[in-house]
């Protein structure tokens, strides 16, 4: 089954060969990795990218890696998608910096958590933030996340220690 989900400015398919540029840059661009994580090395990328290629199903057990396109400009901004257990879906997103703050993220993340509801009945959402990551922490907050949790000294980045900031959604408490 071929995913495509559409929101009012983009459209959304799972990721495939063709978008590996998109893939690297995404992971090796200091402006978009600098607060996610430390740069990884190329054999880590690819088997990241790898991973993310399979067709997706909610048993699959791998990452839905969906890429973000502006319908008009028919662009490729980013990617997104979730993680799911069984129980909870751990969302992430990333964009390229000259996409950053014009509302991409938030309209991408909504448009996952309605598809994953409807069509997965998926009710339990998580996004994990790095401390000091405040526009990650602001798309969460826009798409109904509240701060959950927060763990010490949980990341490292560029041998700095950082707090995780763990964010949750869950849509079968909602009136």
């Amino acid at each position: 089954m071929s995913i495509s989900i559409t929101t009012p400015r983009l459209t959304m398919r799972q990721i495939s060969e063709s978008d590996w540029p998109l893939f690297l840059r995404l992971h090796t661009e200091a402006r978009v990795i600098d607060r996610c994580f430390d740069q990884p090395s190329i054999d880590d990328i690819r088997a990241k990218f790898a991973s993310r290629l399979p067709p997706w199903s909610v048993t699959s057990g791998a990452w839905l890696c969906l890429v973000i396109i502006d319908s008009e400009a028919n662009q490729a901004v980013g990617i997104t998608g979730f993680d799911y257990d069984g129980c909870s879906a751990e969302v992430g997103y990333l964009l390229l910096p000259e996409y950053f703050s014009q509302g991409y993220a938030t309209e991408s993340l909504q448009g996952v958590i309605a598809w994953a509801i409807r069509v997965h009945l998926m009710s339990i959402f998580q996004g994990i933030v790095t401390e000091g990551n405040h526009n990650s922490e602001k798309v969460l907050k826009k798409c109904g996340f509240k701060l959950h949790e927060v763990i010490a000294d949980a990341y490292c980045i560029g041998d700095v220690l950082y707090a995780d900031r763990i964010y949750k959604l869950n849509t079968s408490s909602l009136d």
